[in-house]
């Protein structure tokens, strides 16, 4: 054998030596940590009471013991809380330096109203209610017009044509033989026939028929030479004093309207100019073609500016109702359901269901699920509601005890931070610091807003004083109780 060929059979029994051992440390260390990591061998360290044991990929799915989930999962315990009051909420507790760090902003539910306008499209209509009918009250023969057509303007009392009624000159003759006789009762009955026939006096059978509105001539259906049938229509003429404003709203967004929302609409016919008005009706058939509603908006036509056809851009302000409303970003959409987290005393939180009605103006209406003046978390939300669903906590139900929380001063721990800082901004109710780790409650270095109970404090100050300042954390959020100047007294 060569000495290359030893060599190499040296170094494989050397190497198939190195790699049993390896594999018998190995396999030493994992039976140790085996062994270290077994129930069996460990004492039990945590003396809770289990409350159900569930896998937290299925929060909601709960057994009374260990095993396999419906997803073949192996669950783990649900503990009582440890160290919480026995009338404690359900929920989850999360220090306070944890909520500043997630950002968590906590807010209460209140009522008010949404004013977010709408923007939609319409167009200017004759207002139809202002429409008057002139007619023939006896059947004659038109003796004169006057120079009218349809599409002009008059005033009101402007003459269209002059009428020849025989029956009237008849009446009147009969009338002046009455007279002359003297019998009062033959008298009545003939000033009650010429009244009927529409005469107001002698007129020797001759009329003008005059417009008893001032607008807009729609029709005319008089010439001269022509004969007039008793209630035969002579004109139609269309009030100008208001117009009707029909603006096209999407289907989806008809439901927030009432009669009466006060409306503000302008035209490319006068820039920089707004008309106020009011939806008069909200009309009851939707167009199938562009799923939209119309909304008829009656608008006063001071000296006639708003003409029929003209296009208009329409802001309609929301129903002004009083509504419990949320920010928009405190609501958490699952697909299946909507939710909001709600914020006990203690650092606690809850997932509530709710039923949430029309947004607007950063804002949602909330129907049911949540009670006026209940705290929820608006920012940070989605943080603590997985951490809830690891918990496999469940959500409050909608029919559940949702009451409305009293209005009161917010509660002081009692317990004041101090540290430094240096001021970053200020307004009359809040400052901004740039400030030093607060090792009592865990906070690193940062940039935060305090709330200011009393703006009193502030006053003096300005941005880049460095100054030494104590803080409380009530439910509100972190609000400054001292400031002074470093070095001051």
């Amino acid at each position: 054998m060569s000495g290359t060929t030893m060599t190499r059979a040296r170094l494989a029994t050397a190497a198939g030596a190195l790699a049993l051992v390896a594999g018998g440390i190995g396999f030493g260390i994992a039976r140790l940590g085996n062994t270290a990591g077994s129930p069996m061998q460990q004492a039990p360290t945590d003396q809770r009471k289990i409350l159900y044991w569930y896998d937290p990929m299925i929060p909601a799915e709960h057994h009374d013991g260990p095993g396999l989930s419906s997803m073949g999962m192996k669950m783990i315990p649900r503990y009582a809380d440890n160290g919480s009051a026995a009338n404690a909420p359900p929920g989850v507790t999360i220090d306070a330096a944890s909520i500043q760090r997630l950002g968590a902003r906590i807010v209460s539910a209140e009522r008010g109203a949404l004013t977010n306008p709408m923007t939609v499209t319409g167009s200017i209509d004759f207002n139809e209610r202002n429409l008057a009918v002139v007619q023939a009250r006896s059947a004659g023969f038109v003796q004169r017009v006057y120079a009218r057509a349809p599409g002009d303007v008059v005033p009101a009392g402007a003459p269209l044509a002059d009428l020849l009624v025989p029956e009237w000159a008849g009446a009147q003759a009969e009338y002046e033989a009455v007279r002359r006789t003297g019998d009062a009762a033959l008298l009545r009955a003939a000033r009650q026939r010429m009244t009927l026939l529409g005469m107001t006096g002698s007129t020797g059978g001759r009329t003008t028929i005059r417009t008893p509105i001032g607008g807009v001539i729609k029709t005319l259906s008089v010439r001269q030479g022509m004969t007039m049938a008793q209630g035969q229509t002579l004109a139609e003429v269309n009030g100008l004093g208001t117009v009707w404003l029909n603006a096209a709203v999407p289907e989806a967004s008809a439901g927030t309207l009432r009669v009466g929302v006060p409306v503000t609409a302008t035209l490319a016919a006068f820039p920089g100019e707004s008309f106020a008005g009011r939806v008069a009706a909200i009309l009851p058939q939707a167009q199938a073609e562009t799923r939209t509603l119309t909304v008829r908006i009656e608008l006063a036509n001071k000296g006639g500016r708003l003409r029929p056809g003209m296009f208009a851009s329409v802001a309609l302000g929301q129903d002004a109702r009083d509504r419990l409303l949320v920010p928009s970003e405190a609501v958490i959409r699952t697909g299946r359901r909507t939710l909001v987290m709600l914020a006990s005393p203690g650092g606690r939180f809850r997932p509530a269901e709710v039923r949430i009605g029309t947004e607007g103006g950063g804002k949602t209406e909330i129907l049911a699920g949540l009670a006026d003046g209940e705290k929820i978390v608006a920012s940070g939300q989605f943080l603590i509601d997985s951490e809830a669903s690891l918990a496999g906590l469940d959500a409050r139900p909608i029919s559940g005890d949702a009451k409305p929380q009293p209005k009161q001063p917010s509660a002081s721990t009692g317990q004041v931070y101090e540290t430094l800082g240096s001021v970053e901004a200020i307004d009359p109710r809040s400052i901004t610091l740039s400030h030093q780790p607060v090792p009592a409650i865990g906070w690193p270095a940062m940039t935060m807003t305090f709330r200011v109970a009393d703006p009193a404090l502030l006053r003096g100050y300005k941005k880049g004083d460095r100054v030494r300042f104590g803080f409380e954390q009530p439910s509100e959020g972190p609000t400054l109780r001292r400031i002074v100047r470093e070095g001051g007294r």
